[in-house]
């Protein structure tokens, strides 16, 4: 898709083609109806019709997949292939965006490599004025649309500009999203980033505030000492590092948040969970399985704070390398599933079999963690046909396998 298709599309005479293509019809078919439509070459003489049908085509679908990351509201946004597989998902940008609003105090803030927008326009309706900066001609024009599509041209706009041109302090606020893909796709090393991490580093601390995003996966060693890191998961699926700078930066330095997407699993702690590192708590205590067993969030465990969940219930490890832990209370919470232990065994194959035979499991759930059993291939070999629910935890205690036999324990009504 290109920048002149693109504009085509925000016309009035654009607008109306785009409602009017039924997402839930045949792609072949829109296809043909749209190439014999008057309308849609006029929309543009002097490009190929092929050019526009695949700007509606595309609008149309991408706004479909949209709806993951933005709800309903994907159907009034505007988006590039990439741009939306890289987005930000709504309900972590509005989280970002409360946090940094509520010491923004009339400043305005930068959005650099803002992509399609998400974080820039959480931050303008919020009150913030913000101005996105991205390189690509046709992210900009994107990101344009969405700002005017949803009424947020007075306290937002966007450039095209070089990030690495921008000067540190250019910005009072800054929320900054470096590139992770290159032309062979995503890029683990943080050198790598565009801008580099080195850059991207010096332009949150130039400003008094800021937010810099990264990889869920960055390696603990490159984090900057003057930052507060923030590992992100949204239902349970861990989506990003968040690091604060400055203002931002005040608090614990290292953090797991849980947001849920679905309405009511955080009834329990309010719309967001959180578990903050302890100066000094040292590691969690090792010992034999109790009556529960501890099963921590993906955020929980990539940001090492799995000995402050396991104090919270005065817990332990069954292994000191792996992110189970156990305890003789049983604590419901965003932060973790709990799990009853009924059975704990060396795993062995028969064992295992005839165990779930004597409990009449019919529905078997296998998580495991240090384990290198193939699950799908255990699914099949298990061959349960029983009424009962069973949940299998297959991990390491020392040297040796084992299987732990466990009901899951649900959070009350």
């Amino acid at each position: 898709m290109r920048v002149p298709a693109f504009a085509a599309l925000l016309t009035d005479a654009g607008q109306e083609v785009l409602a009017g293509v039924d997402p839930k019809e045949d792609r072949l078919s829109v296809a043909s109806h749209l190439r014999d439509d008057p309308r849609v070459a006029a929309l543009a003489p002097d490009l190929p019709v092929s050019d526009l049908v695949n700007a509606i085509l595309t609008q149309v679908d991408l706004r479909e997949r949209g709806r993951a990351k933005f709800g309903g509201r994907s159907q009034e946004m505007y988006f590039t292939p990439d741009g939306l597989e890289q987005s930000t998902r709504r309900v972590v940008a509005d989280y970002r965006a409360d946090r940094t609003a509520a010491v923004a105090d009339g400043r305005p803030a930068g959005d650099l490599c803002c992509g399609i927008g998400a974080d820039l326009l959480a931050l303008a309706e919020r009150g913030v004025s913000v101005e996105g900066v991205d390189a690509d001609p046709l992210t900009v024009a994107v990101v344009r649309a969405n700002i005017d599509a949803l009424g947020l041209a007075d306290r937002a706009r966007v450039r095209e500009g070089d990030v690495t041109e921008v000067a540190p302090g250019a910005y009072p606020l800054l929320f900054c999203d470096p590139a992770r893909r290159g032309g062979r796709g995503r890029v683990f090393d943080p050198a790598a980033y565009s801008p580099p991490w080195d850059v991207a580093t010096g332009l949150a601390r130039g400003s008094s505030a800021a937010c810099l995003k990264a990889a869920p996966g960055i390696p603990h060693e490159v984090l900057p000492d003057d930052a507060a890191a923030e590992w992100i998961s949204v239902d349970g699926e861990l989506k990003e590092t968040a690091l604060w700078f400055g203002e931002l930066a005040e608090g614990p330095r290292r953090r797991a948040t849980v947001l849920h997407e679905r309405p009511g699993l955080l009834a329990t702690e309010g719309a967001v969970a959180h578990l903050d590192g302890v100066p000094g708590l040292g590691p969690a205590p090792v010992a034999p399985a109790r009556r529960y067993l501890y099963d921590p969030d993906a955020a929980v465990v990539r940001s090492h704070l799995v000995a402050e969940a396991a104090a919270r219930v005065d817990g332990a490890l069954l292994d000191e390398r792996i992110a189970y832990f156990t305890s003789e209370r049983s604590q419901p919470s965003p932060l973790w599933r709990v799990l009853e232990i009924t059975d704990v065994m060396p795993f062995s194959l028969k064992k295992l079999r005839s165990a779930l035979r004597a409990r009449d499991a019919g529905t078997v759930t296998i998580k495991k963690r240090g384990s290198a059993v193939d699950t799908e291939k255990l699914h099949r070999d298990l061959r349960a046909s029983g009424s009962e629910a069973v949940t299998v935890v297959l991990t390491r205690i020392g040297d040796r396998p084992y299987s732990l036999l466990c009901r899951e324990i649900r959070e009350p009504a």
